[in-house]
C-alpha cells in the first residue's frame, strides 16, 4: 500500500492555512499563487475543498513533457517534478485534467504537489484535519476516493 493524500471537505473552514503552509515551503513566500494546493470554494452550498495533485496512475503531466521533468516514482506513487530540466513550457499545466499544477511567475517554475518528500506541510498546517497524509486503501483506486469525496460533498445528486 502507498500513502497519500486524502482530503475531507466537510472538515475544511476555507481558512487557507494549507496553501500559505504549501507556499512556503516550496517558494520560501506566504503566497497562495505560489502553492501547489488551492482551496476551491463552493458558497452556493457553504463548501470548500483543498485540491492537490493527485498523483495519477498514468500522469497526463508527465506523458506531454518534452524533456522528462516530470518522472513517477514507482514505490510511492508520487510524480517528482525537476525544476533543472524544465523549459518552462507549461505544458503539463495545460495537460493535468485536475487543473491541479500551476505555473508560479515569481518563482519561474510549475509549482506540482510532491508530498513534500513524504512530510506533507499542507497535512502539518491543517488544524481542522481537513487534510490526511495515509495508506490508501489498495481495493479503492484513487479515482474512486475522489468521487466518493466529491459524492459525499455535494450529496447523493452528484455522480
Amino acid at each position: 500500500m502507498s500513502k497519500g493524500l486524502v482530503v475531507s471537505p466537510e472538515k475544511c473552514t476555507g481558512c487557507r492555512t494549507c496553501e500559505l503552509a504549501c507556499s512556503y515551503s516550496k517558494g520560501d513566500n506566504f503566497n497562495p499563487k505560489d502553492s501547489a494546493v488551492s482551496v476551491m470554494f463552493y458558497d452556493e452550498i457553504g463548501l470548500q475543498i483543498p485540491m492537490m495533485c493527485m498523483q495519477c496512475d498514468e500522469p497526463h503531466c508527465m506523458t506531454v513533457c518534452v524533456v522528462n521533468a516530470l518522472t513517477k516514482d514507482e514505490k510511492t506513487g508520487v510524480v517528482n517534478y525537476d525544476k533543472e530540466k524544465c523549459i518552462g513550457c507549461k505544458m503539463c499545466v495545460s495537460a493535468c485534467p485536475f487543473g491541479n499544477m500551476t505555473y508560479s511567475s515569481r518563482l519561474k517554475r510549475v509549482v506540482k504537489c510532491d508530498m513534500c518528500g513524504g512530510d506533507p506541510q499542507c497535512v502539518k498546517m491543517c488544524g481542522y484535519g481537513a487534510i490526511e497524509y495515509k495508506e490508501l486503501d489498495g481495493a479503492l483506486d484513487k479515482r474512486k476516493i475522489i468521487a466518493n469525496q466529491f459524492k459525499e460533498a455535494f450529496g447523493e445528486g452528484a455522480k
